[in-house]
């Protein structure tokens, strides 16, 4: 699994900061998942992140720098894609992507144990 240890370290200490949650770390999607409360909430995969948000914001996160949309079994999958390292170098680039995972979390559904 090749994921960018530097990009991992800098969601981690993100994620450090905030109060009230419990994060787990687990290998998948050919990378590294932080789980925040027991839900999928952002990745590292090779050098992008993969955030997962609101699908109602997909219009609005489209249009940022770095958005690729999230294509599985043909379709694009709302509520999720990857962000290249151009769109997330700026701290208020990555600020942008790590909140609205954060904002959707508490609402999103945890997968099936």
């Amino acid at each position: 699994m090749a994921y960018s240890t530097e990009l991992a370290d800098r969601v981690r200490e993100r994620l450090s900061k905030v109060e009230n949650i419990q994060v787990e770390e687990k290998k998948m999607f050919s990378g590294l998942s932080f789980l925040v409360n027991g839900k999928m909430c952002i990745n590292i995969s090779h050098d992008n992140l993969m955030c997962r948000y609101d699908p109602g914001l997909e219009d609005e996160v489209a249009e940022k720098k770095g958005f690729l949309p999230m294509i599985m079994k043909g379709k694009q999958l709302r509520g999720y894609c990857y962000v290249e390292p151009s769109g997330f170098q700026k701290p208020d680039d990555f600020e942008y992507w790590v909140r609205i995972c954060l904002d959707y979390n508490p609402v999103a559904k945890a997968s099936k144990k």
